[in-house]
């Protein structure tokens, strides 16, 4: 989990995932010949960062298991890795607790 989080910390990487996690209904298996895939070049197009840094980003991402990548003859194929998507959703349902109630601003800075 936490190279996951890792991952995303930071903002490209985190639109790229959200991009590519758009295409992915939920339940279903994601892979790059699905809908849920994008190529390289049409990510580059719509993260305002160079080529090389989405390269960069995607690596980390694939680094961290949160994406798969395959070739297809010129094109780079990118999308989720389902089970990572599944284990993040899990993991932040696990944070909301039913009924619990949120603490006063006074318990909260006495926490700190």
């Amino acid at each position: 989990m936490a190279a996951w989080l890792k991952a995303l910390s930071n903002p490209h990487r985190l639109e790229i995932f959200r991009r590519l996690a758009a295409g992915c209904e939920p339940g279903a298996t994601c892979s790059v010949d699905d809908e849920g895939s994008s190529s390289v070049g049409e990510l580059c197009c719509t993260v305002s960062v160079a080529p090389s840094t989405v390269s960069h980003h995607l690596k980390e991402l694939r680094g961290a298991g949160l994406i798969q990548m395959q070739r297809q003859g010129r094109r780079i194929e990118c999308s989720i890795d389902r089970e990572a998507l599944d284990g993040l959703t899990r993991f932040f349902a696990s944070l909301s607790v039913a009924g619990a109630k949120p603490k006063s601003r006074a318990a909260v800075r006495r926490t700190r």
